[in-house]
This record gives C-alpha cells, structure tokens and sequence, in this order.
C-alpha cells in the first residue's frame, strides 16, 4: 500500500434535521481544502490527492510532518487546509495546489502556511482498515504528536447537532457524522459516513445556459448593462423545470456561440452555494427554483 495511490472512503450527504445524537456516532469538525493521504516509511513522506495525483513537492511542511509522526510506517487520511483564524480557506489551499516555481512555493509556506488535519489511520507497519473507527481514532492520537504542520481533528462522540451548530457560528463548512464502529472502505462511498455542510441560498441572474450536460451561467448585476458570471449550475434541476426554462428562453435569446446560449438578464432563480471564493464566485452550487416574483417586478419596473 505504502507509495502507491489509493482512492479513499467517500462520504454520503446527510440531512442537518437527522443529525444522530447517540454515542454511535463520532463527529468530527468537516475542513475545507483538498483530501490528502499522507504516506512514512522511515525519513521519506509523500503526499496524494484523492485522484492519485503525487503533490509532494508542493508542500516543504511534509518535513515537519515526517517528524510529528511516529510511527516507522503510516498510511494517515487527513484534509489538507490552509487556517486563518482557525477556519480552513479552501482558496488558499487551492492556491498552493497550483505552484510549480520552487522559489514561490517557499514563499508561500509563509503567506500561506499549508496544515494537515489528520482524522483516519489506514497502515503503520500493518494495515489497519478492517479495525473500527474508534480503536483507528485511539490508533492515530498514539502515533501523532501534533504541530505546526500536522494536527488531529477534534471528536465528539453523540453529540453532533450542537457541534454543527458551533461549527455555523464560526463560519466553518460544517460537520462530518461516522458509525464508530465503521471499518475503512477503500474506494467506497457509505451511509456509515455522512457529510452535513452549511449552505446558503441567494438570488442571481441566468446569463445564458448549454446543453450535454445542461448548465446554467448565473451571475449578478454590477452596472447598467454589465453582470459578473457567479457560477455553472449542473445539478438541482427537475425535468419539468428545465423545459419550463427551455421554452422561456426561446423568448429572451440574444446569440448563440458553440455551445452557449446567452439570454437576456431579465429571468432570476435562486441556488444553493457553500462558500464564495475571494473572487466572488460561488462553490458548490445547486439550482434552488426560479425567482418569479423578481422577475415580475424586473418587468414592470
């Protein structure tokens, strides 16, 4: 297993008004920035996504975190994040995925000091996936001492709707539910892991849309007569809406280029969004309905 990509266990999304407060469940805070599994053997560590791609190079802290574990031999699923204030900045992690230069990657260990979040143990010197959450979580705490570069996430056992409440408050993406008795299935999404995220809801613009798959280009108003794309919206959409929106369009079409079709910006609905990035654009984006009584008043105004 050591050195060798593996796809890891998957989450399942849960329903915040389901969230299990019994001692079953372990809960743990839910980071925002890219899996990473970390693999020791002795002085050498490496790092990889969750595709398999191999981001060693990216991350000079692996040094640190070579010395933090210590355990020979390791195999550590964790979320690699970039804090501020405590809260992981999904931009700022994404930003150290896309350095090749040596000398910027330096740098940026200063302005944007990656951290490795530890929350499962696959392997030290044996495999260790078969044994249940909680003796992996007990396994991991063992081997792990935590520092500027590596740290384990904190759990609580039963009490998952005030730590997602917590977790609100302070602006976090949310909370992740897990059986404690769960084993570790490589390459395998389960309902014994389930994912509960804030998400919010506002009101934007439809741009323009494209078929195969069937995309929305939503944006917002900045001056008359100039908008900002916000986001592509791909999932969300039942059938009867989309062909609602097809034949509304037919009616507000300005041009089409390839594949787009772009539309007057008089037709609003509402999506669902995690987060916005420093730039403004939404992640993690569903369609939510259309806003008619807007568009009504968009009309007669």
């Amino acid at each position: 297993m050591l050195f060798t990509p593996i796809k890891p266990m998957l989450l399942q999304m849960g329903n915040a008004e389901e969230i299990i407060d019994k001692p079953e469940w372990i809960y743990d805070i839910k980071w925002d920035g890219w899996r990473i599994l970390l693999h020791k053997d002795g002085d050498r560590v490496e790092a990889f996504t969750r595709h398999g791609n191999n981001v060693t190079g990216k991350f000079p802290e692996l040094q640190d975190v070579g010395r933090s574990i210590q355990s020979h031999s390791a195999i550590i699923d964790c979320e690699g994040v970039v804090l501020r204030n405590g809260v992981s900045v999904f931009d700022d992690f994404a930003y150290r995925g896309r350095l090749t230069n040596k000398d910027k990657i330096e740098q940026a260990t200063i302005t944007h000091p990656a951290n490795f979040i530890a929350f499962d143990v696959l392997a030290t010197d044996k495999p260790c996936i078969k044994q249940p959450l909680v003796e992996r979580k007990n396994l991991l705490s063992s081997i792990i001492e935590p520092s500027n570069s590596i740290l384990i996430t904190p759990s609580i056992v039963g009490n998952g709707s005030n730590i997602f409440q917590l977790t609100k408050d302070k602006g976090m993406e949310g909370i992740v539910g897990k059986r404690s008795d769960s084993i570790y299935r490589i390459n395998h999404r389960s309902h014994d892991w389930l994912k509960y995220k804030h998400f919010k809801i506002t009101d934007v613009i439809i741009l323009g849309y494209k078929e195969s798959p069937f995309t929305m280009l939503v944006g917002k108003q900045l001056s008359k007569g100039k908008y900002k794309p916000l986001a592509n919206v791909e999932f969300g959409f039942k059938p009867e809406e989309k062909e609602a929106f097809r034949q509304i369009a037919k009616q507000i079409t300005t041009k089409v280029e390839r594949n787009m079709t772009w539309l007057e910006p008089s037709l609003h609905c509402k999506v669902q969004y995690l987060e916005k990035t420093s730039t403004g654009s939404l992640r993690i984006v569903s369609f939510k309905g259309f806003s008619f009584e807007k568009d009504f008043e968009l009309i007669e105004h």
